[in-house]
């Protein structure tokens, strides 16, 4: 598309913003994409373009919304903090005691804070599962629960890409009474007015964009997909691979998926409705917590991912691969959507598309967008 137009809103102090969304369809083949920032609460920027399927038969519209994959795990991280923040969970305590059924295995020390920063060994579980387990809360929480940790726990850490939200949905679950998806929807998403759902309603699917895989791997070229298909029965390959659900074409556009609630990979929502979400941090967190959203929990090279990354409790940090303040946190989601926060610059940010990159750390389009608002900001 060398000829988009864009909608939306944009203060002129945020021009670069709109001219680097307009160029990610000139230069870098978008299909349909959003994105916003809100700065103090209030939104300077909330733009949107393109088309919502790969036919374009449906423009991309105000209302549209799309899956964000692990972008989705920064929602969730939110919902755990919010329970520490009243005392219903703890992270220093063992996910034992929330989680009696989880102390098998070696697993009996495993701490909540490893669950979120990703240092509790259970990235992958071993034995083959079919499709359909994923969809079927009980089963993979009770495989991770008899799962052997593939490390010590708590001594290194590794991308706990789909096990994240079963191990921390589940510690959830127990701890409050209520799954991550209804927190979501009851505590931040409903309150904020916010379009953010985590196990999609039939009605909204109308409004879904169809996502677009990403392309094949030029020869040589180190994807995630290629780090998948190198090993299959390696743990990076059964991290994104078991049950092999995800890597079936189409997945994430059925009616099966949209409805799951998956705390790691199947948010669905838009840039507005992030922006808002991470812009309000202040207000969804005590001062403790937001300075535990910040606090580098883990880093260093990714056993999974086959890159260097920093997270905090539940949240991916600045570092080479994801360029934001220094003290912002948010979360980059397979195929390239992002948001985060930067409480010291006061900076909202969503990114949401639906033709899919192959990048394994922040997508070139998302990064050129949170380039432009920190300049805009000087």
């Amino acid at each position: 598309m060398t000829d988009v137009e864009i909608h939306g809103e944009c203060d002129p102090r945020f021009l670069r913003v709109k001219e680097a969304f307009a160029e990610n369809f000139a230069s870098r083949g978008e299909l349909g994409a959003c994105v916003a920032v809100t700065i103090d609460g209030k939104s300077v920027v909330d733009l949107w373009s393109g088309w919502a399927d790969k036919a374009h038969t449906r423009p991309w519209t105000r209302d549209t919304i799309a899956n964000v994959f692990s972008t989705t795990k920064g929602l969730t991280a939110l919902c755990a903090l919010r329970l520490v923040d009243r005392g219903a969970l703890d992270l220093d305590a063992p996910v034992s005691r929330y989680w009696p059924e989880f102390a098998r295995a070696g697993k009996e020390s495993v701490l909540v804070r490893w669950l979120l920063s990703h240092r509790a060994g259970l990235p992958a579980i071993r034995a083959p599962l079919p499709p359909e387990a994923m969809f079927d809360w009980t089963r993979m929480t009770e495989a991770l629960a008899a799962e052997e940790p593939w490390w010590t726990p708590g001594t290194r850490h590794a991308y706990h890409a789909i096990t994240f939200g079963w191990l921390v949905g589940e510690t959830i679950r127990r701890a409050s009474g209520m799954t991550m998806g209804a927190i979501l929807r009851e505590e931040i998403a409903g309150p904020l007015g916010a379009d953010a759902h985590v196990g999609l309603d039939e009605r909204e699917d109308v409004r879904v964009a169809e996502m677009r895989n990403a392309p094949p791997a030029k020869p040589g070229e180190v994807t995630l997909v290629s780090r998948i298909m190198a090993d299959p029965t390696s743990m990076a390959g059964r991290a994104f691979a078991n049950p092999p659900t995800l890597s079936m074409p189409g997945t994430v556009n059925t009616r099966a998926f949209r409805a799951a609630e998956l705390p790691a990979v199947n948010g669905h929502t838009n840039a507005r409705a992030l922006a808002k979400i991470y812009g309000a941090v202040g207000s969804l967190l005590s001062p403790e917590s937001l300075a535990r959203a910040s606090h580098e929990e883990s880093n260093g090279d990714d056993e999974v991912l086959g890159v260097p990354t920093r997270y905090s409790h539940g949240f991916m940090l600045a570092n080479d691969g994801m360029r934001i303040g220094p003290r912002a946190f948010g979360h980059v989601g397979a195929g390239g959507s992002a948001a985060f926060a930067d409480p010291d610059r006061r900076i909202g940010f969503g990114y949401v598309m639906n033709k899919m990159a192959a990048h394994l750390t922040m997508d070139p389009r998302a990064q050129t967008l949170a380039d432009a608002v920190y300049a805009s900001l000087g």
